[in-house]
């Protein structure tokens, strides 16, 4: 098996959620962060004919650089990679799966209050803002996006109009870190719940996220 560029982009950006993963029989990977607060989920091109579990993805993904175009052959407690011809190659031993982190269920989201879309160029816009400022926070505030330190009433603060759906004339903020917001470049649809959880769907590719909001959020109060 070769694993396509956009399936290796995925494993990459899984890699900034969670060290290790669980790789399930079929074409659906899965990853949650330690924290249980970022949830990824991707239909991938590859179909895994059986469970495979890796401790380090970041691991996993520089043996796979070793080789320019690398082959990929599952056994039951290992796989080989190589190039093709396996003029060289290498043994990746599995992990025990108890050490790996899983998501049990699937996630169902509660009804949303707040729906919008926000372009490839504003996500670049607004994560790149929030280096700069080092900013740790993210709220969602009437139809603004804003990042800045809600623990610093002085803070330097950088702030977007996004373009909600429907006519919402509640007052809410939704509140994110900022180091959760890790997403794939694009362009994504976005809802959000009043139950502290949001939903990022990429427009493009096959992979969405599930995202906690913090504490402090608040709707119509």
């Amino acid at each position: 098996m070769k694993l396509s560029d956009t399936t290796i982009s995925v494993l990459k950006n899984y890699s900034s959620i969670n060290q290790n993963l669980k790789i399930g029989a079929g074409n659906n990977l899965v990853t949650m962060s330690a924290m249980k607060n970022i949830v990824a989920q991707s239909k991938v091109e590859e179909t895994f004919e059986k469970d495979v579990a890796i401790y380090d993805l970041n691991e996993f993904l520089a043996a796979m650089s070793l080789f320019d175009s690398p082959e990929l052959d599952f056994e039951d407690e290992y796989l080989m990679m190589g190039n093709e011809g396996r003029t060289s190659s290498l043994k990746y031993w599995y992990s025990d799966p108890s050490v790996v982190t899983t998501v049990t269920k699937d996630i169902e989201m509660p009804s949303t209050e707040v729906t919008f879309t926000l372009s490839s160029d504003e996500l670049s816009h607004i994560t790149k803002a929030a280096a700069v400022i080092g900013a740790p926070d993210m709220v969602l505030e009437n139809g603004k996006l804003r990042v800045t330190d809600k623990k610093n009433q002085t803070a330097n603060a950088f702030s977007m109009d996004v373009i909600q759906k429907g006519s919402e004339v509640v007052d809410y903020k939704f509140w994110f870190k900022v180091e959760n917001l890790k997403l794939l470049p694009g362009s994504y649809d976005v809802e959000v719940s009043s139950k502290r959880i949001s939903y990022f769907k990429n427009q493009k590719l096959p992979i969405e996220y599930w995202i906690a909001l913090e504490p402090e959020s608040s709707y119509g109060n």
